[in-house]
């Protein structure tokens, strides 16, 4: 089966989770600036959030681009996947709701950590693939953005007991390093082409 099919539905999935979020933020009924600071929470993580659902859909678009074929496992490993990012809107507004505190902090973290395995998985299942596979593996090399991420997010699940906002930076800081423009498969891509 060709990837096609599953990108588009895995795009609209996405699309769904970020009108989701957004939805979440409740417009208020006063017209002055004031108004707004309760929303700063909320707006925050809706900020956070709509750059991790952007850096999964742009890592996603990418991997599908070394993926030939699709099979059984690659559909369920996707599906995983799409299961962890559609509770983003749930922890995002949680987290955002409660101005931080510990526990929306730390769930925050688990669903964050929950899609990055969801997502080694979804390459892994890739990376069988004889011909897709030998392509992903050498676009990946060490991986280390993929590697540090869950341990950046098991750390900032423990600080949220104890200073939330330490969690928060780390969440902000693993983004930030994903956001950097990440290379690995269009050299991969263009190493295949000139073979």
């Amino acid at each position: 089966m060709k990837t096609s099919r599953l990108e588009a539905f895995s795009d609209g999935v996405i699309a769904i989770i970020i009108t989701i979020m957004v939805l979440e933020m409740k417009i208020p009924h006063g017209t002055t600036l004031a108004e707004l600071k309760p929303l700063t929470g909320t707006f925050l993580s809706y900020v956070l959030s709509f750059i991790y659902v952007g850096i999964y859909w742009n890592n996603h678009h990418h991997l599908f681009h070394v993926t030939k074929r699709v099979t059984g496992g690659i559909l369920w490993a996707n599906l995983h996947l799409l299961f962890w990012l559609s509770l983003f809107p749930f922890v995002t507004g949680w987290m955002g709701e409660n101005h931080f505190t510990a526990l929306p902090v730390a769930l925050y973290g688990f669903v964050l950590l929950m899609a990055s395995i969801a997502y080694w998985v979804l390459q892994s299942t890739i990376s069988r693939d004889t011909k897709a596979g030998e392509l992903l593996r050498s676009a990946l090399g060490k991986d280390f953005k993929g590697k540090l991420s869950p341990l950046l997010y098991l750390c900032a699940i423990g600080f949220a007991f104890l200073q939330p906002w330490v969690s928060a930076f780390l969440y902000v800081a693993t983004a930030l390093m994903w956001l950097i423009p990440d290379r690995r498969y269009e050299r991969a891509l263009e190493v295949e082409a000139s073979d």
